[in-house]
């Protein structure tokens, strides 16, 4: 596997406007995506996780790129002109969005849609567009006949179906998928993950993977992004989110505790105390100290560095000791 990164985030901060000046929503991130890698990004609502998603599709409408660079594939998104941009979005990258009944046309059939996405990036006959796409169709699992339907004539689980088949259309090096099964219920999200699963073994892409379920995106992902208020706290590995003794963030574990436990006696949760600060109004230092029950002095003054701490990246002031768990655990 090539280790060059398909994906690669240095120092972005992106801000948007407000009033007469600019709110900050997410703070210097960097992170890479491999080659056939699932790189899964957590946090809860509002911490910048689709705003940070949409600015890598360039596609924020009321916000800016305030600093950093974006590559995909080794190419600076935000150096390309308009049209080079629009080519090398789903050729290249292309993006799952959250909600399927607003990012499919309401008055085109899935036929239609597919078939003008093809021809809007390949030389290719209507006849070898429709056979195309009844095959993406196959291969998400759906009746090639749902190439005649409209929108509004099929489940929400088919909808969201149809928008990966278009996604992967193209083949590109890296499909963002922003909290893409929202609002279905469990048996048919289990099974479309499945799906994006496998045909991700199959077609090699990488993944980003969005979302506010924690337990999930540990299960798929081979690393694990976790944000706070703009913010990457942590990136490790999936595996190691299943061991609620190893040291992490202490955002992390409360994320962890945050699950239900369906595999205990009688299933629990520990929700984390407060609410996520408000990008207009950050507390100074560490934005997580007024919710974390280890906060320190320290934590109040500085922002921490995200730096290696084992075989993790954490910004937290009292994880700096190589090999250690420290003093923010010694209660747990």
């Amino acid at each position: 596997m090539s280790r060059d990164p398909v994906l690669a985030l240095d120092s972005v901060s992106i801000a948007y406007d407000s009033d007469d000046s600019q709110v900050l929503v997410v703070k210097n991130v960097s992170f890479s995506v491999f080659p056939g890698e699932v790189l899964g990004l957590v946090g809860e609502s509002g911490s910048g996780k689709s705003t940070l998603a949409y600015g890598i599709m360039r596609l924020l409408k009321n916000a800016s790129l305030v600093s950093g660079t974006v590559t995909i594939g080794g190419k600076d998104i935000y150096a390309m002109k308009p049209s080079c941009l629009r080519q090398f979005r789903w050729s290249q990258v292309a993006m799952a969005f959250q909600t399927a009944m607003n990012a499919l046309n309401p008055v085109m059939t899935i036929g239609e849609q597919m078939i003008d996405t093809l021809q809007s990036h390949l030389v290719i006959t209507r006849d070898a567009a429709r056979l195309r796409s009844q095959e993406l169709l196959k291969l998400v699992r759906l009746n090639p006949e749902v190439f005649f339907r409209y929108p509004h004539e099929l489940s929400g689980g088919m909808r969201q179906r149809v928008v990966i088949a278009i996604a992967i259309a193209l083949e590109p090096q890296l499909v963002i998928m922003d909290e893409p099964t929202t609002g279905l219920d469990v048996v048919v999200q289990r099974s479309i993950i499945d799906q994006i699963m496998e045909i991700q073994k199959i077609k090699k892409f990488a993944i980003l993977f969005i979302s506010h379920d924690f337990q999930l995106v540990a299960d798929i992902a081979d690393r694990v992004a976790v944000m706070y208020a703009g913010r990457i706290v942590e990136i490790t590995s999936g595996k190691s989110l299943d061991n609620p003794l190893k040291p992490h963030h202490p955002y992390t574990r409360g994320l962890i505790r945050a699950q239900p436990r369906l595999d205990a006696e009688q299933a629990t949760a520990i929700g984390i105390p407060g609410h996520p600060p408000d990008p207009k109004n950050l507390p100074s230092g560490c934005a997580f100290w007024p919710r974390c029950e280890q906060r320190q002095a320290i934590c109040r003054q500085f922002v921490p560095d995200l730096l290696p701490v084992n075989d993790l990246l954490v910004a937290c002031h009292f994880m700096r000791e190589e090999g250690a768990h420290v003093r923010q655990f010694e209660n747990q």
